[in-house]
């Protein structure tokens, strides 16, 4: 499913909630002054709350910020050691 999510969620087997959701952080990455109050109502109807859709705002701004910053700075990416079993 990670590899799925990563390489396009869009083929990814998902609920039609987590469908909306990602849809909803593609467009608030992308265009978010396009938001408008028909997508939140689109969101209340796949069963978000206001604090669902608060904390998904978040999230998408978080990690935009994020990557701007570590990309700014030329951070490289770690490495990922997996743990020994």
């Amino acid at each position: 499913m990670v590899d799925q999510l990563k390489k396009d969620y869009r083929d990814a087997e998902l609920s039609p909630r987590e469908r909306t959701i990602l849809d909803f952080a593609v467009e608030v990455t992308h265009e978010p002054n396009d938001v408008t109050p028909e997508r939140m109502g689109a969101l209340r109807e796949a069963g978000l709350s206001d604090e669902d859709i608060l904390n998904a705002v978040h999230v998408v701004g978080f990690f935009s910020y994020y990557n701007r910053m570590v990309d700014a700075l030329g951070v490289e990416p770690e490495e990922f050691m997996p743990k020994e079993s």
